[in-house]
C-alpha cells in the first residue's frame, strides 16, 4: 500500500549519476514527485529557489565534500531532509544528531518509510526539527 501524499515533492541531492537514477526511480515508484536532482550545493540552491520542495534525500558526501552546508540551508528554509551515506561507520556531527539517516545500499521500502515518517513529522510539527535520530533498517538492494 502506498502512503505517499500525492502532492509531496522530493529533491534528491546525490553526486553519483547511477545512484541518482536508481533513487529517482525509487522515489517515483513510491508515489512521490521528484522535484529535481542536484549533485552539488549550487545546483541544489537553484532548485530550492525555483521549486516547491516538501522533503530532501541528501547524500552526506558530494564529490569529496561534506554536504552539511546544504543541510544548514535546508534547516534554515524549514525543509525536512534525510541523510544518505554509503559509509559503514558514519556518525553525524552533534548538530545533526536528530536527523534521519539511511545507510546505502537501502531498499525502496526503507526509503519509503523514512520519507513517510519525515513528512508526517513535518506535518505534525512544522516549526520543529525531527525529535530523534532514526536509523532505518536499510537492508540491501533496491526492492
Amino acid at each position: 500500500m502506498n502512503n505517499a501524499p500525492t502532492n509531496a515533492r522530493v529533491l534528491l541531492i546525490e553526486d553519483e549519476l547511477l545512484v541518482a537514477g536508481m533513487l529517482r526511480g525509487m522515489i517515483s515508484n513510491l508515489g512521490y514527485a521528484v522535484a529535481g536532482t542536484a549533485a552539488d550545493l549550487n545546483e541544489a540552491t537553484k532548485i530550492l529557489d525555483g521549486e516547491t520542495i516538501d522533503a530532501v534525500v541528501l547524500d552526506i558526501n558530494l564529490n569529496g565534500k561534506m554536504s552539511y552546508p546544504i543541510a544548514d540551508e535546508l534547516a534554515a528554509r524549514g525543509i525536512p531532509f534525510i541523510f544518505a551515506t554509503g559509509y559503514e561507520q558514519h556518525s553525524l556531527p552533534a548538530a545533526y544528531e536528530g536527523c534521519p539517516l539511511l545507510k546505502k545500499p537501502f531498499r525502496r521500502s526503507a526509503l519509503g518509510g523514512a520519507l513517510a515518517d519525515l513528512l508526517k513529522q513535518d506535518r505534525e510539527r512544522p516549526d520543529q526539527p525531527a525529535a530523534a535520530k532514526q536509523d532505518y533498517d536499510t537492508g540491501v538492494g533496491a526492492t
